[in-house]
C-alpha cells in the first residue's frame, strides 16, 4: 500500500514549518503510526551524515529522531548548500553533485525531480504516512516552473496540505488569503487547513479574524499554535540564531560566558543548543569586536567556506579580538572550519574554497596546516575524549559520538596532543597549556558527560532540571502542539485525503 502524505507548507520562510513537522512526527508516533518526515530540497548549511556517510539537512534528522528513527539520505534526497557568489553546492542523494547557480536555478533545479520521485517511492512504500515539508512560500509565481519542493510534491502524491502562516510577525490574514489567491485552483484543492503559529495573546480575540478568513477561502483553521518559550530542538534557518542573540543579551545572572563567533557562512549551528539550555550558561553569537567582552571561552564554529569567513572575521576586527582575548586568557575552541582556522596554514591547491594555488595564514594558534581535497568527509564518528591539558582533561575518557563533514586534511606536528581519539584515528589537538583546542567533531557539545565535565572545570555546578534532554524536548514540543491543534480532525483528512496522485 502506498502511504499517504500530511504536507506543511508556509506563508513564508521562518513561519514554524521544520518545528511544527517535528512535532507531527512526535504526535503521531506517539499515537501508534509508523511515520517518516521527508523534505524534498533544502537550502542550508546546517546538516547531518547519516549512518552510510550521505548528507542531509539537520531539520530532517532532527524530525527523523522524533518519529524514532535513524535518518536516511531519502529523507531529504536534494539538499542546497550556499556557499557565497551565488552559487550552492548540491548534494543529490547524500553525496556531492556539483554546484548551481542563481542563475540556472529554475533551470537546473528542475532536473533534480527524478531524486525526489525516487524518495518519495521508497519511504511511501515502508511507512505508513510521509510527513512532508516545503520550502519558503508555494505561492511565488517566478520559482513555479523550477519548484520541485512545494505544490510539486503536493499535486505529485496527492497530499492533504496544511498552511501555516507566522502571526508573531504579523499580516497573518493576508499572507494567508494571499497565498491562496496565487495557487492554481488545483493546487488550492489540496490546502485542508490553516495553522496560525507563534501567537502571544487571548485566541479569542482572533475569532472574526478567523470566521472572516474560512468564509473567504473556505477552509478551516485547525489550530492556533502560541509561542513556545526556550525550545532546543535543531533548526535550519539562521534567523533562530538572532533570537538567540536576543536571549542572551538579558541579564541572567551566568557562571560561565560562552562567545561563539557567528561566521557570515555558520553551519552546524545546533553544536551549542545543548550548551544555551544549561541554567548558568550564556551562549552568545558575537559578529562585532566590541561585543565580545571577556568570555570563558570563544568558539570558532563550523563553515561552509573556511577561507572566505576567515579573510570576513579579520577584515571586521573580530579576529584580532580573538587573538586578544586569547592573550588574556580565554580559552579558544575551533570546529571544524573553526579548527582550521586555528592553524598555520590553509592551502587550497585544486581551487576547493579559492583560486587554486590560494594559501592563506591561519590564526596561529595551532601548528597545523590544512589542505582542501576534491572529495568531501561525511561519517558518522564516536570515540573518546584524550587530551590532558586545561580543563579539557577533565573530560578525559568521556564517551562521545557525533559526525564529520569538511572537505580538508589537516595535519601538524606528530607530538601534538588529540582532543579525541575516534574510530581508531586521532581527531583534533589541544595546546600544552590547555588554552586552545579544535576538532571537526560535530556534536560534541551534545555529549552529555563531556559537556558537564568541561563546563564544572570551567566553574559551573549542574542542574539536573535545567540538564539539556532531546527526548524530553520532543515530548514538550508535542504536547504544546496537540493541546491546540485538531489533531483527531487532521487525522480523518490524512486517511480520506482530496484529489488524485498524479505524475510529476
Amino acid at each position: 500500500m502506498t502511504a499517504p502524505v500530511l504536507m506543511v507548507l508556509g506563508t513564508a520562510s521562518s513561519v514554524g514549518k521544520s518545528v511544527l513537522v517535528t512535532a507531527l512526527c512526535r504526535i503521531f508516533r506517539q499515537d501508534g503510526w509508523h511515520v517518516v518526515p521527508f523534505k524534498a530540497q533544502n537550502m542550508s548549511n546546517n546538516a547531518d551524515v547519516t549512518a552510510d556517510g550521505g548528507e542531509i539537512g539537520r531539520a530532517q534528522s532532527e524530525q527523523a529522531a522524533a518519529a524514532g528513527l535513524a535518518p536516511t539520505v531519502a529523507m531529504n534526497p536534494v539538499l542546497l548548500k550556499p556557499q557565497g557568489d551565488r552559487t550552492s553546492q548540491v548534494i543529490v542523494d547524500g553525496r556531492p553533485a556539483g554546484l548551481l547557480r542563481s542563475a540556472d536555478f529554475l533551470t537546473k533545479k528542475a532536473e533534480l525531480w527524478p531524486a525526489v520521485e525516487r524518495a518519495l517511492a521508497s519511504l511511501r512504500a515502508e511507512y505508513e504516512l510521509v510527513i512532508a515539508e516545503g520550502a519558503g512560500s508555494p505561492a511565488e509565481t517566478n520559482l513555479r516552473a523550477g519548484d520541485i519542493v512545494n505544490m510539486r510534491v503536493a499535486l505529485h502524491t496527492g497530499a492533504t496540505v496544511l498552511l501555516v502562516g507566522d502571526i508573531d510577525r504579523g499580516g497573518v490574514f493576508a499572507h494567508l488569503v494571499g497565498t491562496m489567491e496565487l495557487l492554481t485552483p488545483e493546487e488550492r484543492a489540496h490546502v485542508r487547513g490553516f495553522v496560525i503559529n507563534r501567537f502571544r495573546g487571548d485566541p479569542s480575540l482572533l475569532a472574526p479574524a478567523i470566521e472572516d478568513l474560512e468564509a473567504r477561502t473556505g477552509v478551516p483553521v485547525l489550530g492556533v499554535v502560541p509561542w513556545l518559550d526556550d525550545l532546543r530542538i535543531a533548526q535550519e534557518d539562521a534567523v533562530v540564531l538572532e533570537r538567540a542573540e536576543a536571549a542572551a543579551a538579558s541579564d541572567d545572572p551566568a557562571t560561565v560566558d560562552i562567545a561563539v563567533v557567528r561566521l557570515p557562512r555558520i553551519a552546524n549551528f545546533d553544536d551549542f543548543d545543548p550548551l544555551a539550555a544549561e541554567a548558568g550558561v550564556r551562549l552568545r553569537y558575537v559578529t562585532r569586536p566590541e561585543d565580545l567582552g571577556s568570555p570563558t571561552l570563544i568558539i570558532l564554529p563550523g563553515t561552509k567556506a573556511t577561507v572566505a569567513d576567515l579573510e570576513a572575521i579579520r577584515a571586521s576586527g573580530l579576529a584580532d579580538a580573538v587573538l586578544a582575548c586569547h592573550r588574556a586568557g580565554t580559552m579558544l575552541l575551533g570546529i571544524c572550519g573553526g579548527y582550521q582556522m586555528l592553524g598555520e596554514r590553509l592551502l587550497d591547491p585544486l581551487g576547493v574554497e579559492a583560486p587554486p594555488g590560494t594559501e592563506v595564514a591561519g590564526l596561529g594558534l595551532l601548528p597545523l596546516t590544512t589542505t582542501f581535497a576534491a572529495e568531501k568527509v561525511t561519517r558518522r564518528a564516536s570515540g573518546v575524549v584524550t587530551a590532558s591539558a586545561g580543563a579539557w582533561a577533565a573530560a578525559s575518557g568521556s564517551t562521545v559520538d557525533g559526525y564529520e563533514i569538511h572537505m580538508g586534511d589537516t595535519r601538524g606536528d606528530v607530538s601534538l596532543s588529540p582532543l579525541l581519539q575516534l574510530d581508531g584515528h586521532e581527531d583534533g589537538a589541544v595546546t600544552p597549556d590547555g588554552t586552545v583546542a579544535g576538532c571537526y567533531l560535530h556534536g560534541l557539545f551534545h555529549n552529555q558527560a563531556f559537556r558537564h565535565a568541561l563546563l564544572g572545570a570551567l566553574g559551573w555546578e549542574p542542574t539536573a532540571s535545567d540538564t539539556f534532554d532531546r527526548e524530553r524536548e520532543f515530548d514538550r514540543l508535542a504536547q504544546h502542539v496537540r493541546s491546540h491543534l485538531d489533531v483527531e480532525r487532521i487525522v480523518a483528512l490524512v486517511r480520506a485525503p482530496q484529489g488524485e496522485a498524479r505524475n510529476g
